[in-house]
Order: C-alpha cells, then structure tokens, then sequence
C-alpha cells in the first residue's frame, strides 16, 4: 500500500447546525470534509467552514489549522485568546475549553490526532 496520498481537490459535506446547548451567539452551520482518514493512527484531515456565530467549544483532540478564509476569535476559559484570518496557523490541545467566534465567514484546512 502506498505511503504516499494526493487528497481531492474538494468534497462536499452537508451543512449542519450548532447545538442549541452550545450556541451563544447568531445561527451558524458548519461543515467539515473529511479528506484523509488513518484510524489507526487516530489522525484525520480536511478542510471546515462556518458561518458567523459564536458557540462553546471543548477538545479531547490536537488539531492543527490554517485558515483559508474569513476571521476568528478562539477564547480559553484560561484566558488565552487567538484572533486569526487567512494564512494563520495554531494548534488547539487536548483539554481546551472556551469559546469559538466567527466574525466573517471562515473556512480552514486541518489535521486531527486523537
């Protein structure tokens, strides 16, 4: 089997909504497409959009992104803060909790390890 993947250029994936327990803000959807899947490594890609909104956000994973397009606030309940807009890279760790923001329409690539 080979070690090497070219992943598709796109995919689509059916919008869905935010939970209402989570949701603090607007009425944003988002969509996430997988592109690559390893499970037994526990490490997946692809790509996200969300419209804008802000809502509750807690990680069990580590996911890497980059943002495409749009803008973001991502807030800790520790208080750290990151606002981001195309070409910004971060990584969320497992354990984070708080809050993510859309403040424009916002798509970005992603890898996650469970």
């Amino acid at each position: 089997m080979s070690k090497l993947h070219l992943l598709p250029a796109s995919a689509e994936a059916p919008w869905e909504e935010i939970p209402a327990e989570k949701l603090l803000s607007g009425n944003p959807r988002t969509r996430t497409t997988v592109l690559y899947e390893a499970p037994a490594e526990k490490l997946y890609a692809g790509e996200w959009e969300a419209g804008v909104g802000k809502w509750r956000i807690s990680y069990t994973e580590w996911e890497y992104m980059e943002i495409i397009s749009g803008a973001c606030v991502v807030e800790g309940d520790d208080g750290s803060r990151i606002e981001a807009g195309p070409g910004m890279r971060f990584v969320i760790e497992p354990g984070f909790t708080g809050t993510w923001e859309v403040l424009q329409p916002m798509r970005k690539s992603w890898v996650i390890r469970d």
